[in-house]
């Protein structure tokens, strides 16, 4: 019998204000499929036990922008990912760099807004990058989100967006510590989740996150 990768998904219903955590989680869970066990929570304490608890990963897709997480939350999962884990933020889940600057050293940027929600295309970056293996061009109805990147945090661009005659940064990646974080920018509703490219972007991103697929 496979053993599957222990994942553990980190969201809000009760206390979302712009993306509740149950219709990404069912589009994760069918992402994940027959290779990683989805655990998903509303739970922040999870985040310190995560060693404990046999996770290789954690997937945010945390609505806490008017929140910030306890000191015992943040640097247990800034440790967790420095010693070797893996950290996937989807959307709104770049709102626990709103939290703390380390967890947004971590990400790698801040959201700074974004305009009206719209048709996006989106655009792969690189040709020969492991996580872009399958991923062509798509286009989502979506939120344009900006952002303000650490100048300390180096980070590997993977997909970038169209909008009004410029494209803008819409995927990255890079190690932290012995760690590893991926950013994916659509995400906003179910229906972000289901062109094919971007599923295949997001499993490619699950694996390499678990360290399943490690870059060289």
């Amino acid at each position: 019998m496979t053993t599957l990768t222990k994942l553990l998904l980190i969201g809000d219903n009760v206390r979302s204000a712009w993306h509740p955590l149950e219709p990404a989680r069912q589009q994760l869970e069918e992402i994940a499929a027959d290779e990683f066990e989805l655990v998903s929570t509303e739970d922040y304490e999870a985040l310190t036990t995560l060693d404990q608890d046999g996770y290789s990963a954690v997937i945010s897709y945390a609505d806490c922008f008017d929140r910030k997480l306890a000191p015992e939350q943040i640097g247990r999962l800034l440790r967790f990912v420095a010693g070797g884990g893996g950290l996937l933020v989807i959307h709104n889940g770049i709102s626990l760099g709103r939290t703390s600057h380390e967890l947004a050293g971590l990400i790698g940027a801040r959201f700074t807004g974004h305009p009206p929600y719209q048709p996006l295309t989106y655009h792969p970056m690189q040709v020969d990058h492991p996580l872009l293996e399958g991923v062509q061009a798509f286009t989502v109805d979506e939120e344009p989100y900006m952002f303000e990147f650490d100048a300390l945090s180096p980070r590997n661009l993977l997909l970038e967006y169209e909008f009004e005659g410029s494209r803008y940064p819409a995927g990255w990646e890079h190690r932290y510590g012995l760690g590893r974080l991926v950013y994916l920018q659509p995400g906003h509703c179910a229906p972000s989740f289901l062109p094919d490219s971007y599923r295949q972007l997001i499993r490619n991103s699950m694996r390499w996150a678990a360290a399943r697929n490690p870059l060289p």
